[in-house]
């Protein structure tokens, strides 16, 4: 049997705490029902159990440092009893321990145990408009050796909203189904973007000309840029809509629609041109226009 230490990992001035621990990671690994079926796995878990005995016990630590006791607890030097600090009779504290972890311990397995639902882990990713919009795909690195998982961001998912990768989580206990990992989505606005609901909405801005006669302009969509057709006299606050131009629903739902807020904008610098128009103009085609905002 190889060297107690070794067997846990550990160096032999380790402290009764570090042996513990490493006892606890190794017992959760190499338990039979974390691994059922594997005969190699099983033997390597009473090996670690066995060491645990000796090494866990002070006055047992003791004696096997000085060489008074083997790696299976039996005596070495003579004046001492014949008797064998039995590492097969429950393994002492490694019951108490192991029963922390995994519930009642009997020889390796459990003993009236309820079958657990293992731990669930839990993650918080943050993605943009976009692609919470359209769906991706983000990997996340476990932490357990360096495990990854590529994780489907499906289309349409909401700022807050938890996804659920069902038994990726915590191994069971007893037999008990895996735990599930949990995903908390954050999602950064856009600059000229902002949902409602599966709906999609832009403030567009659009020339004096375009606004007075008429025109057939390029918006953009979560798709891509598209052809608006504005029609002759529209004005600030008209709201068009861009049919199945939206946010993916959720299952089979229908796709939203994208709204178009337009915007008149006035030339950045003061054109005298424009201004001697229109002052012609509003002589004969005076009208208020804050006329809805008065008292009824």
């Amino acid at each position: 049997m190889k060297n107690l230490y070794d067997i846990l990992g550990i160096s032999k001035g380790a402290s009764q705490q570090e042996i513990k621990s490493a006892y606890r990671k190794l017992a959760k690994k190499h338990h039979p029902d974390a691994n059922p079926g594997d005969t190699k796995v099983e033997e390597k878990f009473k090996e670690i159990s066995a060491a645990y005995h000796i090494l866990g016990d002070e006055k047992l630590r003791a004696r096997y440092d000085r060489g008074e006791i083997d790696e299976h607890g039996q005596e070495k030097m003579a004046g001492f009893r014949g008797q064998r600090a039995s590492a097969s009779a429950g393994f002492g504290g490694a019951e108490d321990i192991f029963s922390e972890i995994f519930g009642n311990f009997r020889g390796g397995g459990f003993r009236g145990r309820v079958p657990e639902k293992g731990r669930d882990r839990k993650f918080a990713i943050e993605i943009d408009f976009m692609q919470a919009a359209l769906g991706d795909k983000r990997r996340l690195t476990m932490g357990d050796g360096g495990r990854t998982l590529d994780v489907a961001i499906p289309a349409g998912v909401t700022d807050g909203q938890q996804i659920r990768l069902r038994g990726q989580g915590e191994p069971g206990i007893a037999g008990g189904p895996n735990g599930d990992i949990l995903i908390n989505v954050t999602v950064k606005p856009h600059s000229f973007f902002r949902r409602e609901g599966q709906n999609v909405l832009i403030e567009l801005p659009i020339s004096l000309p375009e606004a007075v006669l008429g025109a057939t302009v390029k918006v953009p969509t979560v798709d891509g840029t598209v052809n608006l057709k504005v029609p002759q006299g529209s004005n600030t606050g008209t709201t068009l809509r861009l049919k199945g131009k939206g946010i993916a629903g959720s299952g089979k739902g229908a796709r939203g629609d994208q709204l178009v807020k337009l915007k008149v904008v006035l030339p950045d610098k003061q054109d005298k041109e424009l201004q001697d128009w229109v002052e012609k103009w509003a002589e004969k085609h005076a009208y208020d226009a804050r006329s809805k905002l008065k008292a009824d």
